[in-house]
């Protein structure tokens, strides 16, 4: 057993009592580089603050394991990296271990106890381990090993479709391609990823309207653009790196219109720390008009918006719609503009819950405004009518011809790095026959054509007893998942769980009868196969492929790196003369680009294109030229019968969000420093108006009990739906529970409250999903408030 420092033993601060201070009404700024350097200093050490920091997101260096936002080609800083940025890299380039000595003194049933953040801080794995059926502790095994115990639990399975591979954003394009090229090998399609629980809704969306599930702008086209509509979505948080490109954009004459039920920080003003002005001046105000929309009402504000360009286009005719687009390149015009007669701004205000004119004004920027980009995050992808709300805002672009334009188009701000790359490298349960077929003649094998199980499905087998082996390539699937308790209840049917990760989180005490924990490299660790340093890639946000090199010694040398651990596995279980060859491209990354060039259209030339000094961009048909890869060829508007969500009465209608001290399901800390609430997270944020209506006060401990439609019901959530649609009433209502929050008081649109996840988590049924894309519902969960019991 090799040996490894000793792990460092500074106290984890664990939370305290809540602390409510005053809200912060600008983002980054010199607060931002002093948590940045600190959360350092505390994981690294200086010398390794400057090493890490000085290589993150530059060209012969790591892409940052946060984010997927983009730099600006050939304009890169020095500091190109954010406070959330710097956090993510702090936490795994830490000099904390976790050893097979840790798991000697700790036992499962101890670590049970530990909240996930303690688990977080605990450090760096170090060595492969094992969880035996009716052990009580992990204890280590060989490499060789572990393979021959995932292995045994494929033979002895009945069907192929009893494995499900998970994938989390932080994988590379090469580890990537490997795992799902091993699933297929395999037998399966069973292929879930972080993606059906955030974006899901934006790629079913834009491939109905489109052809191709991905946005349709660049960083450039944003500078460029003269209106940008930022809905559901808070860049001071989830994408801090584009607050500089939205000041660019404001410096170049753009309007910025933010649509969001909390006025979040990052959407008011930004304060460049690398600047004069936002270490002593007051910064770059942000946006010029903030829509403080109810959950849910974002469909029935670009309905709204829609109906007032159609009676703008007939007081003057072709000074509105772009014609020409329309008649070339779209489809369900008329239908669509027949719809638009029917609505009734009293359900567009009620909905909303905004007024006429502010309504009136968006859609006179819209009509006025020669280039426009619309973005957004999970504020519109999480809603039970969240494909309809992201067409309708297509719908919008669409009719003033906004696609295929420079400075125009459509933005889906997705999170996790390389979370798109992986659904390009085929991670995906139902991907087109095209892939499927180019991958076989590729490498001689056979595919399954059955669709897999998406995440929510995948739960669902487990819990029926289908699947005998689940392994998670990254990620906290128990933390990230809805319906926590449920998960974990699935997970614990699975023969055997295998976990391949940095570091200790709650999925690695969620486990099956047996489970094993494979430690593998990040992405600031040196990946060296045979002496030889290896590179991997990632596709950001907006289709750029570059590569990423990890600077730093492994924290063990039992560490293996995803694609090695995929191609030993695949060896162990398919066997050394299969078609594939494994071990080639276990020890060769190249050589996986090669055959991704051969398979992938876009990726010709891989290896050269890779090596460009700013990667290379993807090709995008919509964007390059004007061309929709939709079955009939023309961008399609969506026609969909309006909905939103309707708050019943005595029930609040709840959002989960992240607070400033979390990346994903990552806790950094306690202090959400945008929104002033420090030392605790388990609180509810909500509207004075209604604490006081309920008879609360702030500061009181409630519990949160969500409630939801049960079985045999076809609608799970509260949406209200527009003449045209069908909803069926709930045979009964379910609840979940989760205890001890305190009522913060916030501005948030009466009704509406929110709360942190994945504490919030528990509260998100299985059953309530957005439909056309199966993604959980987690910004409109129907809750009732209670004096807490605990």
């Amino acid at each position: 057993m090799s040996s490894v420092p000793p792990r460092d033993e500074t106290p984890i601060t664990e939370p305290d009592d809540v602390h409510v201070g005053h809200v912060k009404e600008y983002a980054a700024g010199v607060p931002a580089v002093a948590v940045a350097l600190a959360r350092g200093m505390e994981q690294m050490g200086p010398l390794r603050t400057a090493r890490t920091l000085s290589k993150l997101n530059q060209r012969d260096g790591f892409d940052c394991p946060g984010c997927a936002w983009p730099e600006t080609p050939g304009h890169r800083k020095h500091a190109e990296f954010c406070e959330n940025g710097a956090k993510a890299v702090a936490e795994e380039a830490t000099k904390r271990r976790v050893t097979p000595e840790f798991f000697a003194t700790h036992s499962v049933d101890d670590l049970r106890e530990r909240s996930g953040y303690w688990l977080s801080q605990q450090g760096r794995l170090t060595h492969p381990v094992y969880l035996a059926p009716g052990d009580t502790h992990y204890r280590p095994v060989t490499w060789a090993q572990a393979d021959r115990i995932i292995a045994d639990e494929f033979a002895a399975m009945s069907s192929p479709d009893e494995a499900v591979f998970y994938t989390s954003g932080r994988t590379s394009n090469e580890a990537a391609f490997v795992y799902q090229l091993f699933a297929r090998s395999v037998g399966t399609n069973n292929l879930p990823d972080c993606s059906n629980m955030c974006h899901e809704s934006s790629g079913a969306a834009l491939g109905a309207s489109i052809g191709i599930g991905k946005g349709s702008v660049t960083v450039p086209d944003l500078e460029a653009a003269d209106l940008i509509i930022i809905a559901g979505q808070n860049p001071g948080t989830n994408h801090p790196r584009m607050l500089s490109t939205l000041e660019k954009a404001k410096h170049n004459g753009a309007r910025i219109v933010a649509i969001n039920p909390l006025p979040e920080a990052g959407l008011m003003r930004f304060k460049d720390p690398q600047k004069v002005g936002g270490v002593v001046g007051h910064g770059v105000k942000l946006t010029d008009e903030f829509l403080q929309i109810r959950l849910g009402g974002d469909m029935a504000l670009f309905r709204g918006v829609a109906r007032l360009l159609l009676d703008a286009e007939r007081a003057a005719p072709g000074t509105v719609f772009d014609r020409d687009f329309l008649d070339e390149r779209c489809a369900g015009v008329d239908d669509y503009l027949r719809l638009l007669e029917d609505v009734d701004f009293a359900d567009i205000l009620a909905a909303t819950g905004l007024t006429y004119e502010a309504i009136a004004d968006l859609a006179d920027a819209v009509a006025r405004s020669e280039r426009i980009v619309l973005c957004w995050a999970m504020g519109l992808t999480q809603h039970r009518h969240a494909v309809a709300t992201i067409g309708e805002g297509t719908n919008v672009l669409l009719l003033r011809g906004m696609i295929g334009k420079p400075g125009a188009g459509l933005c889906p701000v997705r999170g996790h790095s390389n979370v798109q790359g992986d659904r390009t490298m085929g991670i995906f349960e139902k991907m087109p026959e095209s892939f499927l077929a180019a991958q076989d003649a590729e490498f001689g094998i056979v595919s399954p054509r059955e669709h897999g199980f998406d995440t929510v499905a995948s739960i669902g087998a487990m819990a029926r007893g289908e699947v005998r082996l689940f392994v998670a390539m990254g990620g906290n699937f128990v933390a990230a998942t809805p319906d926590t308790e449920a998960t974990r209840t699935a997970l614990a049917r699975c023969a055997l769980t295998v976990q391949i990760s940095t570091k200790l989180n709650e999925s690695h005490v969620a486990t099956g009868r047996a489970a094993l924990i494979l430690p593998t490299l990040g992405r600031t660790d040196k990946d060296v196969i045979g002496g030889v340093a290896q590179q991997v890639s990632v596709e950001d946000s907006m289709s750029v492929v570059h590569l990423s090199r990890g600077s730093l010694p492994p924290a063990s040398s039992e560490l293996r790196s995803e694609v090695a651990i995929v191609c030993d596995l695949a060896t162990a279980v398919l066997g050394a003369d299969h078609a594939v060859p494994w071990q080639r491209l276990r020890g060769d990354y190249d050589a996986i680009r090669d055959h991704i060039s051969r398979v992938i259209p876009g990726f010709e030339n891989f290896n050269i294109r890779v090596r460009m000094s700013d990667g290379f961009v993807l090709p995008h048909p919509p964007r390059d030229l004007r061309e929709f890869t939709t079955p009939n060829r023309r961008a399609n508007f969506a026609v969909n019968p309006l909905e939103w969500v309707e708050v019943p009465e005595g029930r609040l209608i709840l959002q989960t969000l992240r607070s400033h001290d979390q990346y994903n399901t990552t806790i950094y800390g306690h202090d959400d420093r945008y929104r002033g609430i420090k030392g605790n997270r388990r609180v509810i944020m909500m509207n004075p108006a209604d604490i006081t209506a309920f008879g609360l006060r702030a500061g009181q401990q409630v519990d949160i009990i969500s409630e939801f439609a049960g079985a045999g019901s076809e609608a799970s959530g509260p949406n209200r739906a527009g003449a045209g649609s069908e909803a069926s009433g709930p045979d009964r209502i379910e609840e979940r529970r989760v205890t001890g929050f305190e009522i913060v008081e916030y501005s948030t649109p009466r009704g509406n409250a929110a709360a942190y996840y994945p504490e919030t988590n528990p509260l998100v049924p299985l059953g309530s999903v957005a439909k056309d894309s199966n993604t959980p519902v987690s910004k409109a969960v129907v809750i009732r408030l209670e004096p807490a019991t605990t």
